[in-house]
């Protein structure tokens, strides 16, 4: 799908407001409401725009640990792969799953109530025939910087 500025322009600020009204967007975005409405059905039916969600502060709602572990699975076969990644979806500890290039072969978010819970998580993976070789672990301390703050594009983005 090719995107211009105006469907940058849109992206941007549903990124940082997604609960912003038609109207209010149009005039964020210089476009009357029938054109802007036009051009968000179509960013959505695309896939461009894969859904709304709400940024919820879990510190307020329950005490969580959060933690990072890089993972690296003992086969690199497509099949070793599928089977790890389809057992990553079926967890809800797991927040977050990213392939990786290089030296680690993925990157799971856990979020837990405490890190009890995390170590019975990742004695679960182990005793599971998930083939996991091995992992390391990245507890959070605190936030700096996460998603919900709005579109990370680079000053200056053009689509191409």
């Amino acid at each position: 799908m090719k995107l211009d500025d105006r469907d940058i322009a849109i992206l941007r600020v549903l990124a940082a407001e997604g609960r912003i009204s038609k109207a209010e967007l149009a005039k964020r975005v210089n476009l009357s409401p029938t054109p802007t409405w036009e051009r968000l059905r179509r960013l959505e039916a695309s896939g461009v725009i894969r859904g709304y969600h709400a940024d919820i502060d879990l510190g307020i709602v329950a005490a969580r640990v959060e933690v990072f572990v890089t993972a690296e699975i003992e086969r690199h076969r497509a099949a070793d792969f599928a089977a790890f990644e389809e057992a990553m979806q079926a967890r809800d500890e797991v927040a977050g799953c990213w392939a990786l290039g290089g030296g680690f072969d993925y990157l799971l978010q856990i979020v837990v109530p405490d890190i009890d819970r995390y170590q019975r998580f990742m004695d679960e993976l182990l005793q599971g025939d998930l083939g996991l070789a091995r992992y390391y672990t990245y507890i959070v301390t605190k936030p700096v910087k996460q998603p919900g703050g709005g579109m990370a594009l680079p000053p200056g983005f053009a689509p191409g």
